[in-house]
């Protein structure tokens, strides 16, 4: 039996005169008369407003049935705040189903409230329009982007839970076995080596809106657990997999947004490092990184005889900036690796303006303005030292004084490509990877993976590549290794041995043996994509039931110890506490 008729929030003018019945949560009472109040009923579509009479005991979040007939309200008593502000529901009767104690915080958006408090009573902060309108979204993108892939030919398989643990950048989270003593399974970080067994397995197209779990820190876009779209496809390459992602990504904006995407832009990691100094840019605004090595060659100012010097505009910030957030400014680029900030104010006629001015050349001081484009009242912001740190710290600095909320400059989603294949040199000369061991070099490069040594590798691209989205990094992915003596050479770049090899990946190293096609793939966070479709700063308003930032859970207060009892069974005993 279906208790209503209606829900509150989809009746319009055009109900006027049906008899209905709404269901929901008492949202406010308004009393207007000894016989007359007005109650405001919600469901998560939305607010309809009812007459009953007074003195029924009608309170905050009491659940309710409600019948009777549509009328149009008189006339100035419209609400131009609710979608059904033009009606309410008036010769009403009242069905009280349920009485609710006083909520633990108000319910009206406008009200900030704690959020250990909104997550230890996640059950009545979901009723709020934010949350719903968030879920709703998410749900939405999940439809969307599952679509999308099925029009492509991808196959929906589910990759199991529980797993060996395997090295795939971040932390594990196991799990005990009871009929295994002293071994564990591991929750899986991604499902990357069961895609790839996919691919082995002649599945040629797979998509999974897989959960991952990777026991790092919490911030604003990580969680211990996370969903991502997962996809992998054989016989394909890099421009392929981007293709049918941005396919996927184009279907979820519009879903949400009623506008479909252009194409997506696509840059290098270089291209990228040197014009927003990192590799997931916000390209919403400019205010990009500036080459003026040149400039300084041969300088007689002793901050700037380094390897490399660039720059930024800050348009206004002459006036705006006062010395007190300059030296806060200062103080950060010095925690992110910079000696200090070298600053300018440009006064009338594009004079440059600042301590450091009486040590450079009436060259330099010409130059350096008109490279950047300045104007009276703007400020520029240098910084000297090694690139990669240039680089880096100018790139979190330009974020610092210019990026706009998340909701403001649209959607500009960016392809990152060409990613390095390795990040570092160890102590032992061994370079360090950038992504997982089995990421395929630039088709370029191959050949110099053969012969390189010491920072040579460095120089090594791979075909890995990035999805970005309002300086979000949304996803990753690679075309794979499928060839043997490539495979074997990365594993002997990296320092691991055959057997090492076999411990930790035989399972796929034998698989392959059996004829594995060329395959590459993807995947990107779908917690990620719809915080950002929705507004939302932080992931955890998208999700239903989040962590806090270090990981506790206050509605459920885990984690918490487990019995003594369960420990033994498991065959585990705790270390006493460390003092």
């Amino acid at each position: 039996m279906t208790l209503r008729t209606d829900y509150c929030g989809s009746l319009r003018a055009s109900d006027v005169g049906r008899t209905v019945t709404v269901c929901g949560w008492v949202d406010t009472r308004r009393v207007h008369s000894e016989h007359l109040a007005f109650i405001d009923l919600r469901d998560h579509t939305g607010i309809i407003q009812c007459v009953v009479d007074e003195k029924l005991d009608l309170r905050s979040e009491y659940v309710a049935a409600i019948t009777g007939v549509v009328r149009a309200r008189l006339d100035g008593a419209n609400n131009d705040k609710l979608d059904t502000g033009e009606i309410e529901i008036g010769e009403a009767t009242v069905e009280v189903l349920n009485v609710a104690e006083p909520p633990p915080f108000p319910m009206h958006e406008r009200t900030d409230v704690d959020e250990n408090i909104r997550l230890r009573h996640r059950y009545v902060d979901l009723r709020k329009p934010r949350m719903q309108r968030n879920l709703r979204t998410r749900a939405k993108v999940n439809s969307a982007v599952r679509g999308a892939m099925e029009r492509q030919g991808f196959l929906e398989v589910e990759t199991p839970m529980l797993i060996a643990s395997t090295p795939e950048g971040a932390r594990d989270f196991v799990v005990p076995s009871r009929l295994h003593p002293g071994d564990f399974y591991a929750l899986p970080q991604s499902p990357q080596l069961f895609k790839q067994l996919c691919m082995v397995g002649g599945i040629d197209r797979y998509y999974q809106i897989a959960r991952c779990l990777r026991d790092e820190d919490l911030r604003a876009d990580r969680q211990f657990e996370f969903m991502q779209l997962d996809m992998e496809a054989s016989f394909v390459g890099q421009d392929d997999i981007l293709a049918f992602v941005s396919e996927a990504i184009a279907d979820a904006a519009e879903a949400i947004t009623g506008t479909r995407p252009g194409a997506i832009p696509t840059m290098t990691w270089h291209e990228a490092q040197e014009r927003f100094g990192s590799d997931k840019p916000d390209v919403r605004f400019g205010m990009e990184l500036t080459e003026m090595s040149d400039i300084f060659e041969g300088t007689e100012a002793n901050v700037f005889k380094v390897p490399c010097v660039k720059g930024i505009l800050y348009e206004g910030g002459a006036t705006t900036l006062g010395r007190n957030a300059i030296d806060a400014l200062t103080d950060k680029c010095k925690r992110w690796g910079a000696k200090g900030l070298a600053w300018f104010r440009v006064g009338e006629g594009g004079v440059l303006e600042g301590a450091l001015t009486k040590f450079m050349s009436e060259a330099e001081l010409a130059a350096v303005p008109e490279r950047l484009g300045a104007s009276a009242g703007d400020m520029v912001m240098i910084i000297a030292a090694e690139r990669r740190v240039v680089n880096h710290v100018l790139g979190l600095l330009r974020l610092e004084l210019g990026r706009p909320p998340v909701n403001e400059g649209g959607l500009q989603f960016l392809w990152v490509t060409e990613f390095p294949l390795f990040e570092a040199i160890s102590d032992s000369g061994s370079p360090i990877p950038a992504h997982h061991p089995f990421t395929m070099p630039h088709p370029d490069d191959v050949d110099k993976l053969m012969v390189a040594e010491g920072e040579e590798f460095l120089e090594i691209r791979s075909q890995a590549y990035d999805l970005v989205l309002n300086g979000w990094e949304l996803g990753s992915g690679s075309v794979r290794i499928h060839q043997g003596d490539v495979q074997a050479k990365i594993f002997e770049l990296l320092g691991i041995s055959d057997e090492e090899a076999r411990q930790k990946f035989g399972f796929l190293l034998d698989a392959f043996k059996y004829g594995a096609p060329p395959h590459a793939g993807f995947a990107f966070g779908i917690d990620r994509i719809a915080a950002l479709l929705a507004g939302e700063e932080n992931i955890r308003e998208i999700i239903a039931f989040p962590k806090t930032q270090s990981g506790g859970d206050p509605l459920t207060n885990a984690p918490t110890p487990i019995d003594p009892a369960h420990l033994e069974e498991l065959g585990l005993r705790l270390l006493p506490p460390s003092t």
